[in-house]
């Protein structure tokens, strides 16, 4: 089941820092005052294309442990399909994808399973399967990826509903009876029922009215400082970047800029500066300003 193995949050410190690309700042992770750590996340010279379209060319990235990497661009720049070639579910055209150290495409099969064991994916919408509940949709990776016997199974079940902030009596219910934002909180909690080191988010609070949405970001950030996660998030949302993000990482040119808000604002890039410098980018600013999450300058 393709949805399942490749199954399928974190800090504002990082604005702080003001060092560049390489290091992202202090978040709940605790990053603070550490030595750089080997890129817990290594992509190099990726090229993606369908047909004769190119999506990403030459395209280099990297996220060290324990950050909150957000990824943006414009429409069509290949957001998802990014997340989707590092997850295994497109397979790129050239370049390497390093994860853990390891080189993703010279993985043995059973490598590859106990590879995507330590990550969990939150797809638009949650992407859960319709036939099943609440339950049978986070135990699905678990019944994949490990052999634990169905009492602690359903445990562990109680666990993460509990730890997304639904309701108990949702572990019954099917996707059909949950709001937009109830399915989003189970589908990730199916994303965290293998206790993963990373975790990748395509659009998590797209559709959400901005009450549902600043909740989620804070859901994210909580249980990314609780549990050490290194998060890689596709968003459009800006107020997003500026609540959890440590860096942002920008999809232009089939290739992407990386770096803290406050770095990304005095890139030349049009796209760039019309999306942080627009009227939908300068609010984001004053929001983040008036609740203390506004990057600070490094001077």
């Amino acid at each position: 089941m393709a949805d399942a193995t490749g199954m399928p949050p974190p800090g504002n410190g990082g604005h702080t820092n003001g060092q560049g690309t390489d290091n992202p700042g202090t978040n709940g992770a605790g990053n603070a005052g550490r030595p750089a750590a080997s890129p817990i996340l290594t992509i190099t010279g990726l090229r993606t294309q369908f047909g004769t379209s190119v999506i990403h060319d030459n395209l280099d990235f990297s996220v060290q442990p324990g950050e909150v990497m957000g990824v943006v661009g414009g429409s069509g720049t290949g957001k998802s399909v990014l997340i989707r070639t590092i997850i295994g579910l497109n397979k790129p055209a050239a370049g390497r994808i390093a994860v853990f150290g390891r080189d993703l495409a010279s993985l043995s099969a059973a490598e590859t399973t106990a590879m995507q064991s330590r990550w969990g994916v939150l797809f638009q919408d949650g992407a859960l399967f319709s036939s099943l509940t609440v339950a049978q949709n986070i135990e699905v990776p678990m019944k994949e990826h490990s052999d634990l016997p169905p009492e602690l199974r359903q445990e562990l079940i109680d666990v993460k509903i509990s730890m997304v902030g639904l309701p108990p009596d949702a572990a019954h219910k099917y996707p059909a009876e949950l709001s937009g934002g109830m399915r989003k909180r189970a589908g990730l909690a199916r994303a965290l029922a293998l206790d993963a080191d990373i975790l990748f988010l395509d659009e998590p609070t797209a559709g959400l009215d901005p009450i549902g949405a600043a909740n989620f970001d804070i859901l994210i950030g909580d249980l990314q400082r609780a549990l050490g996660l290194t998060v890689v998030m596709v968003t459009h949302d800006l107020d997003s970047l500026y609540a959890i993000c440590d860096r942002v990482s920008v999809l232009v040119n089939k290739r992407v800029k990386v770096g803290t808000i406050e770095e990304l604002m005095h890139e030349p890039d049009p796209w760039i500066q019309e999306y942080f410098g627009g009227p939908r980018g300068r609010a984001a600013a004053g929001s983040a300003e008036r609740s203390g999450t506004a990057p600070q300058s490094a001077g």
